[in-house]
């Protein structure tokens, strides 16, 4: 496995509360190196989709693909793209709570709202099959008075719940990993950008 930004170097603490300046720099070298990484992380646990149908009419990988695919032939901005590309990302570790992985990975990365649709999106997409299985379909109805809630309803009936056709022209993973990478590469909000400006000024490297 590569580690990205791994020295070599190692802090010399056996508790935080012995660390030095010092051992932080270290450590703080080392965590830009790492977090540059993340696209790399991110697109090679999403291939873990790859052939897991789960009983579905393509597998998870192209499932992801194909809600991208939608999203970017509608003109969405990246980040949206990039969210419909990731949506489904935590199937393979959240069983039970898939979407709030997908949405934690993208916080600091997309919009409010790109955030809420792909945190929520589990509910409104239930709106198309829970009652086979015995549940309320309406369930997404809890959310009816939040602002996002049409935003998320558009994304499961126009990209996530059409999104299992085997005939369709999907795009290759290989189309959206530029897209991955640009808005992987900088988080928006002022306090995650302070947080890596600050440790990258204290590891002496660019942000």
């Amino acid at each position: 496995m590569d580690h990205h930004g791994d020295s070599g170097e190692r802090a010399q603490f056996h508790s935080m509360e012995e660390g030095t300046q010092e051992d932080w720099a270290i450590i703080a070298r080392d965590y830009v190196g790492f977090a540059a990484g993340l696209p790399d992380r991110v697109l090679a646990h999403l291939r873990l989709l790859d052939g897991d149908f789960g009983g579905f009419p393509i597998d998870r990988l192209t499932h992801s693909l194909q809600t991208a695919t939608r999203a970017h032939r509608d003109g969405r901005p990246e980040s949206y793209v990039v969210m419909a590309l990731l949506h489904d990302i935590g199937d393979t570790l959240g069983s039970y709570n898939h979407p709030e992985i997908a949405a934690a990975i993208l916080q600091p990365f997309v919009s409010e709202e790109e955030h809420w649709i792909c945190r929520n999106h589990g509910a409104f997409q239930g709106y198309y099959y829970f009652h086979y299985l015995g549940i309320d379909r309406n369930v997404r109805e809890k959310h009816r008075d939040n602002p996002h809630f049409d935003a998320c309803a558009e994304f499961c009936a126009k990209y996530d719940q059409a999104a299992f056709d085997p005939a369709y022209d999907t795009l290759p993973l290989d189309f959206f990993e530029p897209m991955v990478r640009r808005v992987l590469a900088r988080p928006r909000s002022e306090t995650s950008i302070l947080a890596m400006e600050t440790t990258a000024a204290k590891a002496g490297v660019p942000a």
